[in-house]
């Protein structure tokens, strides 16, 4: 009996955690109380599971939201939302506390978070550096210690990087996250920080092949980035403004390319959209990196519509699966729009699934078997966010039958490779044209 009444009690004390989400700071065994009791009490639609731990042993929750919490649901993408990589930079681990308590209650009351959730799978990391905030231990609106986890390293500068090698050791929190890319079907992102106003988009870093000399690094999707950077910016409280900070530093429409604004190397964002097949964007949400808790109602009401329209976003473009004759999904063919050729392809997923993020418009979508004939297929491609269901084409290929094949691009720098190679083709065109011109002279 006393086991039975223990257990009561521990229910009860769950289910008041999650009754009461206060506008304060919740530390590390407030957070896991939290995500624990409104898992309890929602667990047909959630699911709660640690990715992995930090240097100190601290698990590093992601919480789900959908139909299929637990796994892939062939045609459902996926989303996430992740913060709190730099410790100090606390304002985006509330927000997503609070964004988590408003899809769950929301769910099944209001049709436009219903229908959000029953047509992706949401995953919600609040914190990626518990370490570093637990660290922060006198909050500073510009800079503290627990910005870099317990063995002194910036996570935004710990992934490998398609421009140049980045000799930094990857560590516990970056291999955590760099597995679970790997694991799932990402298709949209972003990632919460804090020491400005202003939604960043790839590439963070650059070269010549990518334009940085003009001082913009751009990436093959670089209007699609342009546009989820804006549905952010646009549908936040005053992001939109672009005033930054203070007058040295503004942001036209709120948005920045991340290169132009400052060079970043082994960041999260350009790993996800190079190696992860998933686009995405870095928002800075507050002037001060670790405001003051009182501020936290106002961040919370600043951002609530621009979180949820941005998850939207997700269901652009196009989706579909590429089979053999026999219906089999064919996993790692590459499927892509010409004219935005990925430096590392986009391929299909183990149930041969692909998803394009592309605004409306006219596009042929090209699908690959290597050692076969591509397919070509021209599609008029609407918006469809607001039906939560990007447009669907299935590839079938009536004369493949394939297994699975590796796929995966080497973690080098591949931009670096291309310059170099671009580099070396320049003098032999060289050549060819002055030999050209001289034979046309001599004859």
């Amino acid at each position: 009996m006393r086991a039975a009444a223990g257990d009561v009690v521990s229910i009860l004390c769950l289910v008041s955690v999650a009754a009461t989400l206060d506008f304060k700071y919740h530390h590390s065994e407030e957070l896991e109380a939290y995500l624990k009791a409104v898992h309890e009490e929602h667990r047909s639609f959630t699911h709660l599971h640690s990715i992995g731990r930090s240097v100190e042993g601290r698990d590093l929750w992601v919480f789900v939201l959908g139909r299929f919490p637990t796994h892939h649901k062939t045609g459902i993408p996926e989303f996430k939302y992740v913060a709190n990589m730099h410790g100090d930079e606390t304002v985006g681990r509330e927000i997503l506390l609070h964004l988590i308590d408003f899809l769950v209650t929301s769910y099944r009351r209001d049709p436009v978070i219903t229908r959000l959730l029953n047509n992706t799978r949401i995953h919600i990391m609040p914190t990626m550096n518990p370490d570093g905030f637990e660290a922060t231990k006198v909050p500073d609106c510009y800079y503290t210690q627990g910005r870099y986890n317990k063995n002194g390293e910036d996570l935004n500068r710990n992934f490998p990087d398609a421009f140049e090698n980045n000799s930094a050791s990857i560590q516990p929190e970056t291999q955590a996250v760099m597995n679970w890319i790997r694991n799932e079907t990402f298709v949209l992102s972003a990632n919460l920080h804090g020491g400005a106003l202003v939604a960043s988009y790839t590439f963070d870093n650059g070269n010549s092949v990518t334009g940085s000399l003009k001082g913009y690094s751009k990436s093959p999707d670089d209007d699609v980035f342009i546009h989820l950077a804006k549905t952010y910016s646009f549908n936040h409280a005053s992001m939109y403004k672009g005033t930054g900070c203070d007058s040295r530093q503004t942001f036209p429409g709120g948005i920045t390319n991340g290169y132009s604004w400052y060079q970043l190397e082994g960041g999260m964002q350009d790993y996800n959209y190079i190696w992860g097949q998933c686009f995405e964007i870095t928002l800075e949400l507050s002037c001060c990196k670790y405001p003051k808790a009182d501020q936290l109602e106002q961040f919370w009401n600043d951002n609530k519509a621009a979180l949820i329209e941005y998850m939207k976003q997700v269901h652009l473009g196009v989706k579909g699966q590429v089979t053999d004759q026999n219906g089999n999904p064919i996993p790692n063919a590459i499927v892509e729009a010409e004219g935005r050729r990925h430096i590392c392809p986009y391929r299909t997923n183990e149930q041969g699934e692909y998803f394009l993020l592309l605004l409306p418009g006219t596009y042929v979508i090209n699908a690959t078997v290597p050692g076969f004939k591509s397919m070509l297929k021209m599609l008029e491609i609407p918006d469809n966010t607001g039906n939560f269901s990007a447009l669907k084409y299935d590839f079938s290929f009536s004369e493949v039958s394939i297994g699975s094949r590796a796929g995966s691009c080497p973690k080098t720098p591949l931009y670096q490779e291309l310059e170099q190679a671009s580099a070396a083709v320049k003098p032999t065109l060289h050549i060819l044209v002055f030999m050209t011109v001289m034979l046309v002279i001599f004859k």
